[in-house]
């Protein structure tokens, strides 16, 4: 399988991951659940949530992908993006699912919001022993 195919899986395959954004330039990190379409990725988050208050400040975010936790070999993948925050009703029906419901009351819940992040650097890392493969955008 081609680098970016691998990535591709990757990105379908894999719904949790960590994103990191910056406030007062340092870094936080936190565990986010992804969808992917293509290379663009979305999460829901709370529009009431720091990381929504950092990207309005700095759109830009940090994203790893794919680690299964088999140890020295497992794929993953280091995505940079630049960050839109959506309230789109056809978005936010688009990625709902019964999971969010610990958070929101549905789909028009008013502080549901998607961040759509575009792609700007993506690497494989790690596939077997490889040296990382910057997939061309």
């Amino acid at each position: 399988m081609t680098a970016k195919g691998t990535v591709q899986k990757i990105l379908d395959e894999s719904m949790v991951g960590t994103m990191a954004t910056v406030d007062n330039n340092k870094p936080y990190s936190r565990y986010m659940t992804f969808m992917s379409d293509g290379l663009t990725l979305y999460t829901p988050t709370n529009r009431k949530t720091e990381k929504v208050d950092e990207l309005e400040d700095n759109p830009y975010t940090h994203i790893l992908l794919g680690y299964d936790g088999e140890g020295f070999g497992d794929a993953y993948v280091e995505y940079s993006g630049r960050v839109t925050i959506s309230d789109d009703e056809s978005l936010k029906k688009k990625i709902w699912n019964d999971h969010m419901k610990a958070w929101f009351d549905g789909p028009e819940d008013p502080n549901l919001v998607i961040l759509k992040i575009e792609p700007e650097a993506i690497r494989l890392m790690n596939k077997s022993g490889q040296p990382p493969e910057d997939i061309s955008l």
